[in-house]
């Protein structure tokens, strides 16, 4: 053996030509399927096809190193003539070399495309995100005199349909709101966001909370959508009064902590959107400091473990077991709890607020 470094390349080529010619057996079977699939003349063929073509020439050029380095190891001469045979890979790349610069084109504007599509995507799946957060934002603003904590679960549905809102509608008084509009999809999230800032004009307008929700339900009523229908609470606090003032269109109860005990605000009213000439009543109580009011959406009651739900009471348990923690505490302690009952994944959208007078 005259040069046995040449054998050791020889064997490292002969490797190599392997692995090519192996990625090339499959990428065939790729081509074929693509051409069955989407026609001979279709970017994805063309794409595969050349795909397949320079893994072949790889594996005739390290195919023909193999043959020389294994040549030349053993011949003194002639190794020359063996290594010349690299002539014929070269001619492949100078034959077919403008239909590899043609195919790359063709990969990189198929590249460009995949990417705007992912744009197009990501703003598809980025757009309910943003609307939720317009119905039930991660951060409330900041209230002098009151903590508020909120926490919000998008149940299967892409739109949300449950909202909250707390805002200052006088220098003493504040408003805690929440909400669910039956159904899933654009047309309820829709709805949520209409009665949202419209109650929040009407609150304004009017003192009481009951006038408010009757001028929200002839105003939603009048859009004539039958299917849909809203449950909803007011809250309003009058810290100058040392009061709460609730009104509520059809909703879970809400739970108020107060003088060491929690007692339910049941509903003063009926569904909005269920009768256009629907009256609602307004109750008053008093407000101590350290009072806390809790909210939430029938997804967190209903939580279900089989034929068992999560209930009011276990709600109203969690509260009393430690009512002097932060409201951010509270609401996220709740949920927790409720995905733990819950046998299987909770599917209705859950919203939950509370809002303390310190």
């Amino acid at each position: 053996m005259k040069h046995p470094l040449l054998l050791v390349v020889a064997a490292a080529c002969a490797v190599a030509a392997a692995v090519w010619a192996r990625s090339a057996l499959r990428l065939r079977k790729v081509a074929r399927r693509a051409e069955g699939e989407f026609g001979r003349e279709s970017d994805a063929a063309t794409i595969a096809r050349s795909a397949f073509r320079k893994d072949v020439h790889s594996t005739v050029l390290y195919t023909v190193l193999t043959i020389a380095s294994a040549g030349g190891a053993f011949l003194e001469r002639g190794s020359t003539l063996l290594f010349a045979l690299v002539l014929i890979p070269v001619a492949v790349s100078v034959v077919y070399g403008r239909d590899f610069v043609r195919d790359s084109r063709l990969a990189e504007s198929r590249l460009a495309l995949e990417r705007r599509a992912e744009e197009v995507l990501s703003q598809e799946d980025l757009a309910p995100r943003r609307w939720a957060e317009r119905l039930a934002p991660e951060t409330l603003p900041d209230i002098t005199g009151f903590t508020a904590g909120s926490v919000y679960q998008a149940g299967t549905g892409m739109m949300a349909g449950d909202f909250y809102d707390v805002f200052r509608v006088a220098p003493t008084r504040v408003v805690a709101v929440i909400g669910d509009v039956t159904g899933h999809g654009i047309e309820p999230s829709i709805t949520a966001f209409q009665a949202k800032y419209l109650l929040r004009v009407f609150l304004r307008q009017f003192r009481d909370p009951a006038q408010a929700l009757e001028e929200l339900n002839a105003q939603l009523s009048a859009l004539g959508r039958e299917e849909e229908m809203i449950s909803l609470c007011v809250v309003v606090f009058d810290t100058d009064a040392g009061t709460i003032r609730y009104a509520s269109a059809g909703h879970p109860a809400v739970w108020l902590w107060h003088e060491r005990d929690v007692r339910p605000l049941r509903s003063t009213g009926p569904l909005l959107m269920l009768d256009p000439d629907g009256t609602y009543l307004s109750r008053e109580l008093t407000l101590d400091s350290g009072d806390l009011v809790l909210l939430y959406t029938d997804g967190l009651s209903e939580a279900r473990a089989g034929d068992q739900m999560f209930g009011e009471e276990r709600i109203a348990n969690a509260i009393r077991r430690d009512p002097g923690a932060d409201p951010e505490i509270i609401v996220k302690s709740l949920l927790e709890a409720a995905r733990d009952f819950a046998r299987e994944p909770i599917t209705d959208d859950i919203a939950i607020l509370a809002v303390r007078r310190e």
